[in-house]
C-alpha cells in the first residue's frame, strides 16, 4: 500500500516507517522537522519506496497535494510535551488538534478512508478505575495536551460516521526505545552525564507508570490495522506491568553504573497534569493476538544503550 506517515522524522513515526517499508508498502513521510531527526531517516531514504515532504501540517494546501495517491494515513504528528502545556495552550490546539483536523480534510478532498491516530492514555485524567480500560468513565482532562488528543479522537470518530472513514485509534502509554528523544529516560540520563553524583527528581519518585517498547508498540499498531473491523476501533496500548519512577531510577542507574543521590523536588506527581498512576488495560488489543515481548525494565535499558550509543541527540534535542 501507499501509506502516508504524518511526523515522519519523530520517533514512533520514524520507526514505523522503518517498518512499513521493510513490510514492503510504498511511504510518504510528512514532517516540519520541528522536533523530528533527519538522521531517524537514514535508513528509510535509502529505500527508493520512500520520500518526505518537509512541510506543517497547518498548511493544508500543502497538505492535500502531499497526500495525493496514498490509501491509508498513520497520523502521528503532534506536540507531546505534556509539562510544558501551560506555557504555550496554543501549541496543544495548533499541533494536535488543528493538524488533525487538517489531516481529515486532505484524506477527504483525496478520497482516503482508513487512519490510524496516536492518541494518549492522558485522556483518562486521574481514572478512578485501574487498570483502565477504553470504556471507563471519562474525568475531568488534566493537561491540555490530554484535551487537544481527545479532541482530535472526537473529531475522526465524526469523520468516520460522517463520512464512512475507518479508524484505529490508540492510546498509548509512555513509548521507549531507539530515536527516544522525549521523557523521563532522556531527562535522567542528561542529567547523570552532567553530575553523576546527583540526580533532581520531580515529584516524589513514588509515581507509578507503565511504559511500551517501541517495536512492541509497532506490532500493536500493524496488528490492529490489519485485523480491526469496526468503524471506529479504539486501543490502548501498554504493557500488563507498571513501576515506581524509583524503580525506573534504578534501572538508569545500574545501566549507567552510577550511585548518585536523589534530591526529590517533593508531592505526588511532578507538574500539572502529571498522572501519579498511569496503568492502562490492555485486554482489547491483546484479544488480535497482540502481546508486547519487552518488559519495562528491558524497554529502560534498551533506551540507555541507544543514549549511550547516539550522543548527538542531546545536541540536536
Amino acid at each position: 500500500m501507499r501509506c502516508f506517515v504524518t511526523g515522519c522524522a519523530g520517533f514512533i513515526a520514524s520507526n514505523l516507517a522503518n517498518r512499513l517499508l521493510s513490510d514492503g508498502h510504498t511511504v510518504v513521510g510528512y514532517d516540519n522537522f520541528s522536533t523530528g531527526q533527519q538522521a531517524f531517516l537514514a535508513k528509510a531514504i535509502l529505500n527508493p519506496n520512500f520520500s518526505i515532504v518537509r512541510a506543517d501540517l497547518l498548511e493544508l494546501d500543502t497538505l492535500k497535494s502531499a497526500m495525493q495517491g496514498c490509501e491509508v494515513v498513520y497520523h502521528l504528528a503532534a506536540n507531546a510535551d505534556v509539562r510544558f502545556g501551560t506555557d504555550n495552550p496554543r501549541r496543544d490546539l495548533d499541533q494536535n488538534t488543528i493538524a488533525t483536523y487538517h489531516v481529515l480534510e486532505a484524506m477527504r478532498a483525496n478520497g482516503i478512508k482508513k487512519i490510524a491516530f496516536s492518541s494518549t492514555g492522558s485522556v483518562y485524567g486521574e481514572a478512578a478505575v485501574i487498570p483502565t480500560p477504553e470504556d471507563c468513565p471519562f474525568p475531568i482532562q488534566t493537561s491540555l495536551y490530554g484535551a487537544s488528543k481527545l479532541a482530535g479522537e472526537g473529531l475522526i470518530a465524526a469523520y468516520c460516521e460522517g463520512f464512512g472513514f475507518q479508524a484505529c485509534i490508540f492510546r498509548f502509554v509512555s513509548i521507549l526505545g531507539e530515536h527516544y528523544t522525549h521523557g523521563h529516560v532522556f531527562d535522567f540520563y542528561k542529567q547523570l552525564k552532567e553530575h553523576p553524583e546527583r540526580l533532581k527528581v520531580l515529584g516524589n519518585g513514588k509515581q507509578r507508570k507503565s511504559y511500551l517498547y517501541i517495536q512492541d508498540c509497532i506490532d500493536a499498531i500493524a496488528v490492529a490495522m490489519e485485523r480491526s473491523t469496526a468503524k471506529v476501533n479504539i486501543y490502548n496500548l501498554g504493557t500488563d506491568e507498571y513501576c515506581e519512577v524509583n524503580d525506573s531510577i534504578g534501572w538508569i542507574c545500574a545501566a549507567m553504573g552510577v550511585k548518585p543521590t536523589l534530591e526529590y523536588t517533593g508531592g505526588d506527581r511532578g507538574w500539572i497534569g502529571d498522572n501519579p498512576f498511569i496503568f492502562l488495560d490492555t485486554k482489547r488489543i491483546r484479544s488480535l493476538g497482540w502481546n508486547p515481548k519487552l518488559t519495562i525494565r528491558q524497554g529502560v535499558e534498551n533506551t540507555v544503550s541507544f543514549l549511550e550509543n547516539n550522543p548527538w541527540v542531546f545536541i540536536h534535542r
